[in-house]
This record gives structure tokens, C-alpha cells and sequence, in this order.
């Protein structure tokens, strides 16, 4: 196989012709992607049953499967036909690239819409005008968008081709990754003529998924479901309680490696930290996260890693779905993850296309708080929705500053809040110069209910994912029975099957050092350049610069490993901080950060529930520095906790009216002390007062940073 018959063209598909447009398509396959391979098992019965069948199907296989292959090869097979477009939704449209390009090897002419690329909207709607489109992926947000709707739909609704629908499971309240957007694509799915194929792809859904992916896609959807077995996978599980350890575990373990790998963390600071650490010890490691948008392109990381320019990234989930590099060597989880789906999701990354990869998860003593807070933080309360509605239905039309100036919610949560009771109707969208949200005439009530099943299923998912870590059988073989794979057989491969792995203890010198590190890992406090909108009708956005914050320092972040739990013990436990702190502050300040100008004196910011707390330890951090230390800021009044402040026009409005300058103050630079930064609001409105009242430059000094708002991705 592999060359077509001598002197048989394919330039159009013939009704009834099954053996021909099996071969076809296989050549069409090895144009893609080698003249060597072959249709892997159920490849060509979900082509054919969606192209040449013009069937729904659902396609459930293990990442690295091919499941590209079948929409792309579908497309084409179609487009000969005849057909129109086909359209694909997915969350992934940034991850696609390599993928498109395989598919121009073939000559489909793949275009998208999306917020990035508005230079090419018009060439994208003249190329659907003229039916010279063959794949039009969008994003399932997009549905949603006006221009999209009123101005590039209408030129393939009616016509389309094929309607595909990736990463299925986020469709279903059931799947890790539930998107409210998805449930438009349902309503578009009803409204297909009959005869249009629909497609379904994901390599992450049970039993419990499936079925509620069959219920929404519509009858007569045919399942193509394959083993998730990875067999070039070898799976370990090593529990360190510690940060220190594990870092001093990696330090030890990635020489081993020759290839190049992903490491994956709970949260963004936790990326950083690790990578800093990777990088101290000689490895070319970067942390891919969401917040990398601001400086750090993430499609540069992805290309560099790709092109091994970068050996380890060191990832936050914003690194999940649909990225391919086939030549992965390891996945190593920092922490554990939240659901045993997620976790295979994320380690199938590794060894696509190697004859031996490695799959690690470590564990430690964060994990559960972390998973607990993201299970917690899932969903708005139902005060918080009725809160929304109740600002809504006394406005026109608020923009989501405005909403977040009104409801103490953080705007995250305000999003995925707004995009639920969009989607359920309750509320529409407008744009005037800005996007704007009103309350329409739909009734509405909170399905507290499906929530809190929702909510039941992922404390067991957690539950579950807790006893993997403890299990001592073959670990392929667990994940396979979570997944309900129809054949779960032990793998033979796992550390736990062979009785061997990598080590799970460190040297102890190599945990000193990492201690050590994590003491001295300097985290700076960015200076606020804005004040948040909505704080007050005439205050201005733009914080003179005059006023402004220098970057400051926090020695630690709150209850981690290194300085952490110190922090925690002196505030809640022992009502003082010991004096170590006070000795490794000095350390960190005249050997580390060294400002300049150093600071004249110190000054601290007041509380009105712990009043000796932080004046007292700043008062000793004074001495040792050998500056004075004035009082000069007062608590004018008690205000809630700033923790329980959930957005930034919240937090600014809740320091801002509490603390003032009650006498006259030095005019040198000044270290501005507080315990625990989470918004940075207290500082920065503290620091603006002393600089109105003729301070020097305000370096603040925090003895540690929360970590909560960090996010997870």
C-alpha cells in the first residue's frame, strides 16, 4: 500500500465506492503525514461514517491518536463531494497551528476569526464568499460575538459541510473542562438540516461524559471508542512532602532525562518558582502561563519548545489541551491534580512518538488546600448571581468595571458568573464603544441542584485522584478503570509493575540547598500605575508618577515551604513574629534587594485587630537596619479584612477612606512594612499618602505575598 493503482484518478468521490474511498484516503493520510503509516484502528470507520455515511459520531481515543486526522480527512473527502465548509469549533484554535499546516499538505484551506487576528477578517470573509474555505475553526466564545453572527455566519449557514465539535467533553457538566459557551453549539447542532455529519472528538471522557455528550449531539450518534492504554508510558508516583524536596528531587532526576519534557504546577507562582529554581541549577527552562500574555508571547514558548530551544516548560494548565509535540521524554506533575481525567489529559502530552516516555507525579502538602480552594471557587453563589441581576435590573446597561464597582466580586468570578446567565438568557449583551450587559426579560433561577452535583462529582474526582497517589497496583491499569476503558489490563511497565522507578529520596545536602533557595527567592511587588475604574466619579485613572510605589519585596510566599509557615505561625499562633524573620528581612534588604536610595526610616501600616502586630516587628526590623521607625500611619476607622475584598475597586475603596497621615513625616525614602500583600491596595493607597505628604521614594517591604489569587492557570 501506499502508491495509488497505475493509471486510477481520484479526483472526485463516487457514491458506493467503499473500497476506493478507503484508499483514497489512506493516501491522502500518507501525504500528510508519511509515506509509511497507516489508518490506526477506527480511524477510517469514524471517516467513513461521517463522510461517506454522513452519520453523528463521537470519537473517544487517547491523545495522540489522530483524531485531527479524522476531521481533516473527512473535510476533504466531503469538499470533493461537493459539500460546503466544514465548520470546527475549539477551545484551541492557538495549539492548531501544526495541525493546519498538515492539513494544507492536502490542500485544505483552513481559515479562523478570532480576537488576534482582525487583519485578516476580511480576507477570511471573501474566501467564504467565494468558496474558497474549506475548514472555518472559530472558537465556541465566538458563537457568541456580533459581528461573527451577523456578518460571517450568514455567509456558511445553510451550506455547511461537516460540523465538528472538538474537545466534546466541554459540553457536559460532567467533563474537567465545562465551557458555558459550549451549550450554544447544541443549539446549533438542533438546528442543522438532516444529513449534515456532526463530529464529537475527545480523548477524556467516562462513561458519565459520553452518555451526556450522546444525550445533547442528538439521536442516532454512533461511539468510536478506542483503549486509552499508553504503552510506551511508564507511570510513577512519588510522594515529597515538601517544596524543598521535590525541588531538590528534580535538581537530581532531570539529568537522566536526554529528551525534553513538561513540568506541570497548580499555580502561576508556583511555575515561577520552580523554573527559577531549574534555571539556578543549569537547566533551560521557561514557566508558560496565562499572565505570559502581558510580556512573554506564548506561542514563542510553544515554538521554542517545539524546536527544543527550550528543554522544560514549566507549565500551568494553560499548557493542556491539543498541544502536540510528539517527542516529549517526560511529564512530571509538581503537584497533583484535581481529577484523574485532568491528569491523563496532561500526561498524555508525553512520548507521542517515542518508543519509551515517562510519566511522574509528585505529590506534597499544598495539594489538597490548592484543590479544595479551586473546587470552593468554581461556581458563583447564588447571592452573588442575585446580586449581578439586582445592579442589572436598576441600569441600562452596565460595562463589567461598572458591575465590579457594585458587587464585591472578584472579575474572574464576575466573568464566568456573567457568561452562565448569558448563556442562560437571563441577561444580553451590547456593544457601545465597550461591551455592555443588561438584564432582559427572561426569568431566572439558580439550578443550585445541578450545581451542587457538579460540585459532589469533583470532591469524589479529588477523592479518587488522593487514592491513585496511595495506590500500590498497576498504575496505568487505575487510570484506565476511571476512564471506563473497555479493557483495563495491567500495563506490565508502571514502577509499581515493575517493582522499580526512579528514586524517591533525595540528598540531603540538595534539600538544604533548595530551602535555602526558596528563603532567598526574592518576589517583587510591581508598583499599581491606575487606580481601579469606578472608585469614585471624579478620581482620575492615573496614579503621577510622583505618587507612585518603587517596586518593592515580599520575603515569602504565605504558609509555603522556606519562610511561609514562620509567617503563618507568628500571625495566627503566636501573636508575634519571631526574630529570625526580623534577622532573614535584614538579609534580604541590604544583601538581596539592596534599594537605592536606601531607606532614611520605617514606617508601618497599622491594624485595627491585630494594633502591636506588624508595628512591632517593624519597629525591630528598624533596629537592626539602624533607621528610626515612625508611627506615622493611623487607622482612621476598622474596615473588613482587605482578604475578604474580591476585586480591585473593592480593595482600593476599603483601604482608601481607613488609613491617613496624622503628623508631619521625614522626608527621606522609607521602608513601608506590612505582614501578609494580597491586592496590593493597602500599600499602594499608604504609599501614595506618604508621598502627598512629602515623603521620599516608598519601597514596600511585605513579610509575605498571598498566594490564593495566584490562579491556576
Amino acid at each position: 500500500m501506499g502508491n495509488l493503482p497505475e493509471g486510477k484518478h481520484y479526483d472526485s468521490i463516487e457514491k458506493g465506492s467503499g473500497m476506493d474511498n478507503k484508499e483514497y484516503t489512506l493516501h491522502l493520510l500518507r501525504q500528510m503525514i508519511g509515506n509509511e503509516k497507516n489508518f490506526r484502528p477506527g480511524q477510517w470507520e469514524a471517516i467513513e461514517a461521517i463522510a461517506i455515511k454522513k452519520q453523528r459520531a463521537l470519537v473517544v481515543q487517547r491523545t495522540g491518536w489522530g483524531k485531527s486526522l479524522v476531521y481533516f480527512l473527512a473535510t476533504k473527502l466531503l469538499r470533493d463531494q461537493g459539500a460546503g465548509p466544514t465548520l470546527l469549533i475549539s477551545p484551541l484554535l492557538s495549539l492548531m497551528r501544526n495541525q493546519i499546516q498538515m492539513a494544507e499538505k492536502i490542500g485544505i484551506r483552513a481559515h479562523t476569526i478570532n480576537s488576534v487576528n482582525q487583519d485578516e477578517w476580511a480576507r477570511v470573509e471573501e474566501a467564504l464568499r467565494i468558496d474558497r474555505c474549506d475548514l472555518m475553526l472559530i472558537s465556541p466564545e465566538r458563537l457568541n460575538n456580533e459581528y461573527f453572527l451577523k456578518q460571517v455566519l450568514p455567509l456558511i449557514s445553510g451550506r455547511i459541510g461537516l460540523f465538528v465539535v472538538d474537545e466534546a467533553h466541554c459540553i457536559s457538566d460532567w467533563g474537567h473542562d465545562f465551557r458555558p459557551d459550549y451549550r450554544r453549539i447544541v443549539r446549533i447542532v438542533q438546528m442543522l438540516p438532516r444529513g449534515v455529519p456532526v463530529l464529537g472528538t475527545t480523548a477524556t471522557a467516562n462513561n458519565r461524559v459520553v452518555a451526556d455528550v450522546q444525550s445533547q449531539l442528538g439521536p442516532g450518534l454512533s461511539i468510536y471508542r478506542g483503549p486509552l492504554v499508553r504503552e510506551n508510558l511508564r507511570l510513577q508516583n512519588i510522594r515529597l512532602s515538601s517544596q524543598s524536596e521535590r525541588l531538590a528531587w528534580l535538581a537530581e532526576n532531570l539529568p537522566k532525562f536526554k529528551g525534553s519534557g513538561i513540568i506541570y504546577c497548580l499555580t502561576v507562582a508556583d511555575t515561577e518558582r520552580v523554573t527559577g529554581w531549574l534555571k539556578k541549577k543549569g537547566f533551560t527552562a521557561e514557566a508558560y502561563h496565562a499572565g505570559n500574555d502581558g510580556n512573554i508571547n506564548r506561542s514563542a514558548l510553544e515554538q521554542a519548545f517545539l524546536n527544543n530551544e527550550i528543554k522544560i516548560l514549566v507549565a500551568t494548565v494553560a499548557l493542556g489541551m491539543g498541544f502536540d509535540k510528539p517527542d516529549i521524554e517526560f511529564v512530571i506533575h509538581f503537584q497533583r491534580p484535581g481529577s484523574v481525567v485532568a491528569y491523563y489529559q496532561q500526561v498524555g502530552r508525553a512520548g507521542r512518538a517515542l518508543d519509551k516516555s515517562y510519566g511522574i507525579l509528585l505529590s506534597g502538602n499544598e495539594d489538597d488546600d490548592i484543590q479544595n480552594y479551586f473546587i470552593e471557587s468554581a461556581f458563583p453563589t447564588s447571592q452573588v448571581f442575585q446580586e449581578i441581576l439586582n445592579v442589572l435590573e436598576n441600569s441600562e446597561e452596565l460595562s463589567l468595571d461598572e458591575i465590579l464597582a457594585k458587587v464585591n466580586i472578584s472579575k474572574s468570578m464576575l466573568e464566568k458568573a456573567l457568561k452562565l446567565l448569558e448563556v442562560d438568557g437571563a441577561i444580553g449583551q451590547t456593544y457601545n464603544k465597550k461591551l455592555l450587559y443588561f438584564r432582559t426579560p427572561n426569568p431566572w433561577r439558580l439550578d443550585e441542584e445541578r450545581i451542587n452535583r457538579v460540585l459532589e462529582v469533583r470532591k469524589s474526582e479529588l477523592a479518587q485522584m488522593q487514592a491513585y497517589v496511595e495506590y500500590r497496583g498497576c498504575l496505568m491499569q487505575f487510570l484506565l478503570r476511571a476512564l471506563d476503558d473497555p479493557n483495563p489490563t495491567p500495563c506490565g511497565r508502571c514502577a509499581n509493575c515493575q517493582g522499580k522507578g526512579l528514586p524517591n529520596v533525595v540528598t540531603q545536602g540538595l534539600i538544604i540547598e533548595a530551602e535555602n533557595f526558596l528563603k532567598n527567592n526574592q518576589i517583587v511587588i510591581q508598583p499599581r500605575k491606575q487606580w481601579p475604574n469606578g472608585l469614585s466619579p471624579n478620581q482620575k485613572r492615573i496614579i503621577p508618577q510622583e505618587y507612585q510605589n518603587a517596586v518593592g519585596r515580599s520575603l515569602c510566599y504565605y504558609g509555603d515551604a522556606g519562610w511561609g509557615k514562620l509567617v503563618r505561625m507568628g500571625k495566627y499562633q503566636d501573636g508575634h513574629f519571631s526574630n529570625e524573620l526580623v534577622e532573614v528581612s535584614v538579609h534580604m534588604i541590604c544583601n538581596l534587594w539592596q534599594p537605592d536610595p536606601f531607606p532614611t526610616w520605617v514606617t508601618s501600616i497599622p491594624s485595627t485587630r491585630h494594633p502591636h502586630l506588624v508595628p512591632e516587628f517593624a519597629l525591630r526590623l528598624a533596629e537592626a537596619l539602624q533607621i528610626p521607625f515612625y508611627p506615622v500611619i493611623r487607622r482612621t476607622k476598622e474596615a473588613p479584612e482587605q482578604k475578604t475584598m474580591q476585586n480591585s475597586t473593592m480593595q482600593a475603596r476599603n483601604v482608601m477612606d481607613t488609613i491617613c497621615i496624622d503628623q508631619i513625616i521625614p522626608r527621606g525614602p522609607v521602608l513601608l512594612v506590612d505582614d501578609i500583600i494580597d491586592s496590593g491596595w493597602t500599600v499602594t493607597v499608604a504609599g501614595y499618602l506618604l508621598r502627598k505628604n512629602g515623603s521620599g521614594t516608598v519601597y514596600p517591604f511585605t513579610l509575605a505575598q498571598a498566594s490564593t489569587r495566584n490562579g491556576n492557570a
